[in-house]
């Protein structure tokens, strides 16, 4: 914001999903797959804007990272450094060394292939269900990646409902009426005055309708600011993640009552 950069500059620069620059932005963690996509979608996103990707990496396995997540990361180097130990020994029974090493071999390039499709995936939107599903059923063919294919497809499903909710909260510049509904009618501002500087908690919902009295406020949606337009009457809005914010005729304004 700083910068006067548009989110959507940076999506198209990074391959990164808007809502993911979102979650960065905001430090909501839990919208992010993981800590291994959170360090690379960071470094990504500094390169992109010149900032010192290794401060914010340090920052960030500082205050966020677990110790357990922050041991699973070279979890590739452990058969390396026992290999030259199978080839070296002796007195053991010729090719059994051999043929353990050539089966983790196996399983960690089956593991790694998963990991790079998901990674594709979640880079271009996950456009390709028909793709996971192949490459995933190829996978199993190997061993224990059948189990692993269920939590990501649960985990895919889950991100998807997320990634229509829209954040949205309100801050008054003067008095002002307002009337806010959410989803399945729900009167989140059941038809109150706020008083100037005033800010309303953030809610969340796939679509929201609003009626101001006036323009003495500001929207916050998704975290970025929106003025409103003087006008002479009341004022309304239809608020969705796809449409963003459209302006309700006046027949079409919600009222609290």
């Amino acid at each position: 914001m700083r910068a006067h950069i548009d989110v959507s500059e940076i999506e198209a620069k990074t391959k990164i999903r808007a809502k993911y620059l979102r979650a960065l932005e905001n430090e909501e963690w839990g919208l992010l797959p993981g800590p291994t996509f959170v360090k690379s979608f960071l470094r990504t996103y500094a390169q992109a804007l010149d900032l010192d990707a290794k401060a914010l990496l340090e920052e960030y396995r500082l205050h966020h990272e677990r110790p357990s997540e922050a041991m699973l990361e070279p979890i590739v180097s452990t058969p390396q450094s026992k290999r030259p130990r199978t080839r070296s020994g002796t007195g053991g029974r010729p090719g059994s060394g051999q043929g353990s090493s050539r089966g983790f071999m196996i399983a960690v390039s089956v593991i790694g292939l998963v990991i790079v499709v998901l990674i594709v995936l979640l880079i271009t939107g996950g456009s390709s269900p028909t793709s996971t599903t192949g490459t995933t059923t190829g996978a199993a063919t190997h061993g224990k990646a059948a189990g692993s294919k269920h939590s990501s497809t649960g985990t895919a499903r889950h991100r998807a409902a997320s990634s229509e909710l829209v954040a949205l909260s309100l801050k008054a510049t003067g008095v002002v009426y307002v009337c806010l509904i959410g989803d399945d009618g729900r009167k989140l501002i059941p038809g109150t005055e706020l008083q100037p500087g005033e800010t309303t908690p953030t809610y969340r919902a796939r679509r929201f309708e609003l009626t101001l009295g006036n323009s003495s406020v500001t929207l916050l949606v998704d975290g970025i600011p929106r003025t409103v337009a003087p006008s002479s009457g009341a004022i309304g809005y239809s608020i969705t993640k796809a449409y963003g914010r459209r302006p309700l005729a006046a027949g079409q304004l919600p009222t609290c009552k």
